[in-house]
């Protein structure tokens, strides 16, 4: 838990309580943590129903470890364990801020505009 909540907080994703940490990392179909000795450095995990539905979340390097491939290394682990242990027909989703869209088409993502869009709320 404290591994997550700090490269989430290094990487400049949204920070999450360590209550909310607890109830959710459980829940993850799929991680990944890449580590530089001992240290882990980046992550990546993938959330849902283990059936039908499927979202990729957490993707983050370190600051001073970006630019050197670990988020595709990340993204290809978890693609590789969803095309192994996902069934057919399943459906993969992540939102993708800023540039990290370019990551993510390398892996075969495309934009569901305009036939739908992404929404989200905070709670």
């Amino acid at each position: 838990m404290e591994t997550y909540l700090r490269l989430r907080s290094v990487s400049g994703l949204s920070a999450k309580t360590a209550e909310a940490a607890r109830a959710g990392l459980p829940n993850t179909w799929q991680g990944v943590t890449v580590l530089c000795g001992d240290e882990p450095v980046g992550m990546g995990r993938v959330i849902g129903d283990g059936g039908c539905f499927f979202q990729i979340v957490d993707i983050c390097v370190a600051p001073e470890h970006q630019g050197r491939g670990l988020g595709k290394r990340i993204m290809a682990e978890l693609m590789q364990e969803l095309e192994h242990r996902a069934p057919a027909g399943a459906y993969v989703s992540l939102i993708a801020d800023g540039d990290a869209r370019f990551l993510y088409e390398k892996f075969g993502f495309t934009p569901t505009m305009p036939a739908s869009i992404g929404m989200h709320r905070t709670v």
